[in-house]
């Protein structure tokens, strides 16, 4: 297998622990654009007690996708148990999922119609910081990929920002293993643009990760490029992780998911690297709305990291219109046309 076979074509979704997931749908849709829902539906998580302290918990679960593009938010809502929050309020550089990766097209724009500050990345690129309806942090940043570029300022998910406590070994995943191969910037210091997060006066090393756009994938147009930024806290006396005493379904970004191109073969690589798929759903999960296999992993600070080889994705459930991607004899990415039927599905508030 070539060193540099591409086995994601992009971020599927990010999955985030709310208290009402209608609510949380309705403030995405408002707020950012993500207004179609792919799936919404209440099943148990039978596969994952490894990581809910052996309970199977009931959930609603709500794809939230904005068909300008990008990744999507995966609104998650634990019916039983009920989810617990964190005890602290996570801060920049502790571990685990800190913030989600909005892209947009015209932060300038979006900053007059929604006032919040603008500061400048390592990129010299402009960002803002913003927090959904029950504060979690979001990171809006300017990106070129856009599947419908006419249809919104904001998109979906671009990527997230990861806190990790080694970076070297951080890097051995996402760069050399999953193939995040573009260092956009490598820098140690502190960081204007950190002011927002009243973390401007502390030290940090931080990596830009890029991976442009695939041109593997049915999905690979509307995911665009994927941004994944590691952050390693350099003051370490207080540093936390997110989820700790906490488990999968509970509140705040309980997991990040790649599209997987060709789950085998990139189980093969990652156990070759040391990793192995912690929760297989084997050859197929059935959600009732979509289907296929969805793998997990842990990376070295313990974040779950998702892959999902999708099988078959609703468009009218009404009338049992599916896009069956499973009998697919080529990764080439979806018509442009059939990709735009999910947006049929929208939801107008």
């Amino acid at each position: 297998m070539s060193k540099n076979e591409n086995l994601i074509s992009g971020i599927q979704q990010v999955g985030i622990g709310v208290v009402d997931a209608g609510e949380s749908f309705k403030w995405y849709n408002k707020n950012l654009g993500l207004d179609v829902p792919v799936f919404d539906d209440i099943a148990d998580a039978k596969l994952m007690v490894r990581y809910t302290n052996g309970n199977i918990r009931k959930r609603r679960a709500i794809l939230a996708v904005n068909m300008a593009g990008g990744g999507g938010a995966e609104i998650w809502e634990s019916k039983n148990p009920l989810p617990l929050a964190c005890s602290f309020e996570p801060k920049l550089g502790d571990l685990g999922i800190f913030a989600l990766k909005i892209k947009s097209q015209d932060l300038l724009a979006f900053s007059k119609s929604t006032p919040i500050p603008l500061f400048r990345t390592p990129e010299n690129k402009p960002t803002a910081w913003l927090k959904d309806n029950y504060g979690n942090q979001l990171q809006l940043v300017e990106d070129d990929s856009w599947f419908i570029n006419s249809l919104s300022n904001t998109g979906g998910v671009l990527g997230v920002i990861l806190g990790v406590s080694d970076m070297e070994k951080a890097l051995k995943l996402y760069k050399d293993v999953l193939g995040l191969e573009t260092i956009v910037y490598d820098k140690t210091g502190c960081f204007e643009d950190f002011s927002g997060l009243n973390a401007d006066n502390k030290q940090f090393r931080r990596v830009l990760l890029r991976k442009s756009q695939s041109d593997e994938g049915a999905f690979s147009r509307l995911f665009g490029n994927i941004e994944l930024e590691l952050v390693q806290a350099l003051e370490i006396s207080d540093r936390k992780t997110i989820m700790e005493g906490r488990s999968w379904g509970d509140l705040g970004f309980i997991h990040l998911c790649f599209d997987a191109l060709n789950m085998d073969k990139l189980g093969e690589k990652l156990l070759a690297n040391g990793y192995t798929f912690v929760v297989d759903s084997a050859n197929s999960f059935d959600m009732g709305d979509a289907a296929g296999r969805f793998t997990y992993i842990e990376d070295p600070d313990g974040t779950l990291i998702e892959f999902v080889e999708t099988h078959k994705v609703p468009v009218l459930k009404k009338i049992g219109w599916y896009i069956n991607l499973k009998k697919r004899k080529t990764q080439n990415p979806l018509p442009n046309w059939m990709v735009k039927t999910l947006g049929w599905g929208r939801v107008k508030l």
